[in-house]
């Protein structure tokens, strides 16, 4: 809904029906521009980086501070975007400067838990490492890497992430971005 739509136009003047004379019209439900913004819904951005060797087995790693595996990536700062985002990631987590390329898949996941707000994660292929002795692990959050064939790549990541490997994988061979909305209900 626009602010438009709210109300927010300043008041007009149009011809009464019939009579010929001139009236002024109030707006209704009038909005200020700051209420307005202040009522949209709001959620949180994650990015994560699609690789893979050459062997096709796809990248994932272990964080130290939950107890499952994930594709490389993390929450957006404040006003960055997702692929700046991934970028930035990709240097801190893996010491990599990975190309970001195409958007492979989109999930969105409503709030859970501690979770108070929606999760939009944006995932881009990151291409193929070919020599895994590049990867230079953040210590601070990660305890390890591998290069996992699919399904066991997939059985190690949470049932509401791992349907993200297999929209990648999809994505990456149709030149397609796929839309995977999760329900965590």
């Amino acid at each position: 809904m626009s602010a438009w739509t709210l109300g927010c136009q300043p008041p007009a003047t149009r011809r009464s029906p019939g009579r010929g004379s001139v009236v002024t019209v109030s707006p209704r439900n009038f909005v200020e521009p700051t209420q307005w913004y202040a009522a949209m819904a709001t959620f949180y951005v994650s990015a994560c980086i699609f690789v893979t060797d050459p062997d096709d087995r796809v990248l994932v790693v272990k964080p130290n501070y939950r107890p499952y595996w994930g594709l490389p990536g993390g929450i957006a700062d404040e006003g960055e975007r997702p692929d700046e985002c991934i970028a930035r990631e990709a240097v801190e987590e893996l010491g990599l400067v990975l190309p970001i390329g195409n958007l492979l898949a989109v999930d969105w996941a409503p709030p859970v838990n501690l979770q108070p707000k929606a999760m939009i994660n944006f995932t881009f292929d990151g291409g193929t490492i070919t020599d895994p002795a590049t990867i230079h692990l953040q210590e601070d959050e990660l305890d390890e890497f591998a290069f996992l064939p699919w399904d066991e790549a997939t059985k190690r990541l949470p049932a509401v992430t791992a349907p993200r490997i297999g929209a990648s994988h999809r994505a990456r061979k149709d030149g397609n971005t796929i839309y995977i909305p999760t329900d965590r209900s």
